[in-house]
């Protein structure tokens, strides 16, 4: 293979890779805010979070697939805990209750991280297994950015699946379109939501760990994958799981190869397809009209 053909490649695969952990934090996102109309701003605090608990459980087991199986489970828990005890109260209050707790919830995140992690970026290693190289059409690349290409694909058969195969999504969608008709049948649609809540924040949790091992655990993680997470879930279309699928990917590609051959235009990339596409389908690319 040419250089060029290997850079080409090689960015390609960069820019998938980022865009599938991007598509596990907008799916969170897009469950809580496109299907439950919860406006959670703390979502990404909970993405960085769940990075420091893989951090903390790697520290004291030394097994990374422990962590990965238990830092989104207690992630999780955390985010089963404010949807009972906080966002349920203020929900009669609108987006404007919502906001002002969702934003304080992330303020208090970012400061417990500091206090018991401190402000210094925290290295998360690795297993062996996926520490090494593979040859792809005679370019060597990183086993761990297949990995989480590979465990973002088996979440998205996992969340089809659970959405539109189980009794627990069929509730979720007929609650969005008419919650009082599903009410009147007797299901407990809090405690529905709350599971559904609990499901997207996992999600956030499995990005953590994943993207933990490539940009090591810091205070200013959520940030950036705050913002990108909003605009797939805005580009893709409120509840569509595809939507959010299909925009990471494009945008994981739009900042690969931006940063290669248009780095000063880089950042502004996937909001000029935001605008586009918003100009064409003000629902987003997978919208449906209301």
């Amino acid at each position: 293979m040419d250089p060029t053909t290997a850079m080409y490649v090689a960015q390609g695969i960069h820019g998938l890779a980022y865009g599938m952990v991007l598509f596990l934090v907008a799916s969170g996102l897009n469950i809580i805010f496109g299907m439950m109309g919860i406006l959670n701003l703390a979502h990404a605090s909970f993405f960085m979070l769940s990075g420091y608990f893989c951090y903390q459980f790697l520290s004291l087991t030394g097994n990374f697939w422990l962590a990965l199986l238990l830092a989104p489970l207690v992630t999780a828990g955390f985010g089963v805990l404010l949807e009972r005890f906080f966002l349920r109260r203020v929900h009669a209050f609108g987006h404007m209750g919502e906001l002002i707790l969702t934003v304080g919830v992330s303020l208090v995140i970012m400061a417990g991280v500091k206090i018991f992690w401190g402000t210094e970026s925290l290295p998360v290693k690795m297993p062996p297994i996926l520490s090494g190289l593979v040859m792809i059409a005679g370019l060597d690349y990183p086993i761990y950015r297949l990995f989480i290409i590979a465990l973002a694909l088996v979440v998205l058969v996992f969340m089809t699946l659970l959405l539109y195969k189980t009794r627990l999504g069929k509730i979720v969608q007929a609650a969005v379109s008419d919650a009082g008709m599903v009410n009147a049948l007797g299901i407990n649609l809090p405690l529905v939501f709350m599971i559904v809540f609990g499901v997207g924040t996992w999600l956030a949790g499995v990005a953590g760990v994943a993207i933990a091992p490539i940009l090591t655990v810091f205070p200013g993680l959520a940030d950036q994958m705050g913002m990108d997470a909003f605009v797939v879930v805005v580009t893709g279309g409120f509840g569509s799981l595809l939507g959010a699928f299909i925009v990471s990917i494009i945008f994981g590609l739009l900042s690969s190869y931006g940063v290669q051959f248009l780095s000063q235009l880089a950042p502004l990339l996937m909001f000029i397809f935001m605008a586009l596409v918003l100009a064409i389908r003000p629902m987003g690319l997978f919208g449906e009209r209301e």
